[in-house]
């Protein structure tokens, strides 16, 4: 637990340095012959390049050197060795061919490997895209950490490396490139499908919602009252493995519900400070649509990995707000407020949470002193 306080502490601390630099590394004033010439890098820039590989570093470290980590650890030892040797396993062709490939070039059966590969591809797509989306990388970065993101990585890799390729997908379409877009969504379907959600969700947010778009969302509402048996039907045909499972109870989030209700009333008690961009609209609507999911679509199982590439923008439109808010009592008081609830839910998950089933992150070990234990496929052999 110790671990997870530093760390915490320490690359909070380093993210708060990171500063946006107004001085470009290339200067458009000094242009010879048509070529451009390098001023230099400023202090800030310098500072921002340490920070930023100094959070990588640990975070990558701590991800790397695990063993028996994670409520899913094992579990995916034994579906690397399943898919090594091209037994049936539920997992996608990513995860499959990675795993295959990692284990043929190191001549074993090296999951330890596998496993660092998926921290630094999750780790470093959440970091370069909260540098491309945040207005303050150091309130984004504070309530990533906070909000446990990082952490829950350590439990479910297949599913965080998704979800991290989808916050990409957010300044990916935020900046209209959607060929770009796709692509990544794509890519992170080959590790964990339900990403592809976004292909739908993502787009209907960037739009303006005219009447038609209200009222098709008006009659998805009412469906979900009535037609629950064939919602959980089309569901089991995209996702087999869940039938005749203990995730078809389904179920909602409380917490998820208030975060999406505050994260909504702090827009429009805002609204008139924030400048109406269209990156601010685009958040908001994904909380709306977050909401409305955990309120009426609670009957689908594991509601939350849908909310989830919702309410990560979370972490953009908060600190937007706490920006747009200006000086005065009224901001000293939002930045109060949003410090103490991101410290209580972090506290609350590693106290509570992090050594529960389901988790099981805490107690950290590290390969350098810990051996792993008996895997499904050792016992049965």
């Amino acid at each position: 637990m110790l671990i997870y306080l530093l760390i915490t502490a320490v690359t909070i601390y380093l993210g708060a340095l990171v500063r946006d630099e107004d001085t470009d590394l290339i200067s458009s004033e000094m242009k010879r012959n048509g070529v451009y010439v390098y001023t230099g890098v400023s202090r800030q820039q310098v500072i921002n390049l340490i920070c930023m590989v100094s959070i990588f570093v640990t975070l990558f470290g701590i991800s790397a050197l695990r063993i028996n980590v994670g409520n899913d650890y094992a579990r995916y030892v034994n579906f690397m060795h399943l898919a090594n040797v091209h037994a049936y396993v539920p997992t996608e062709a990513g995860f499959n061919y990675l795993t295959r490939f990692i284990y043929f070039i190191s001549g074993y059966e090296n999951f330890l490997l596998v496993f660092a590969c998926y921290g630094f591809a999750t780790i470093a797509l959440f970091l370069l895209a909260i540098r491309k989306l945040s207005a303050s990388f150091g309130w984004t970065f504070f309530m990533f950490m906070t909000l446990t993101y990082y952490f829950q990585s350590l439990s479910t890799m297949r599913y965080y490396l998704a979800l991290a390729a989808s916050v990409y997908a957010m300044y990916l379409i935020l900046k209209g490139d959607y060929p770009a877009f796709v692509l990544m969504i794509l890519a992170g379907s080959l590790f964990h499908k339900s990403i592809l959600l976004v292909l739908v969700l993502y787009p209907l947010c960037n739009i303006k919602w005219n009447k038609y778009i209200k009222v098709a969302g008006l009659c998805a509402v009412i469906s979900s009252l009535f037609l629950k048996d064939l919602y959980l039907k089309l569901f089991l045909i995209v996702y087999p493995t869940y039938e005749n499972t203990d995730f078809l109870t389904g179920g909602t989030s409380l917490i998820s519900i208030a975060r999406c209700a505050m994260v909504i009333l702090l827009f429009f008690v805002f609204r008139n400070d924030l400048s109406g961009s269209k990156r601010d609209i685009f958040y908001l609507k994904l909380n709306i649509l977050a909401l409305l999911l955990y309120v009426f679509g609670s009957f689908l199982p594991v509601i939350s990995r849908i909310g989830y590439y919702l309410t990560i923008s979370q972490i953009f439109i908060i600190p937007d707000i706490i920006l747009a808010a200006g000086a005065g009592k009224r901001k000293g008081v939002l930045r109060i407020l949003v410090t103490l609830a991101c410290i209580a839910y972090f506290l609350i998950f590693i106290f509570r949470q992090a050594p529960a089933d389901g988790v099981r992150i805490l107690p950290y070990q590290t390969w350098l002193f810990h051996d792993m234990v008996p895997i499904e496929y050792q016992i049965l052999d």
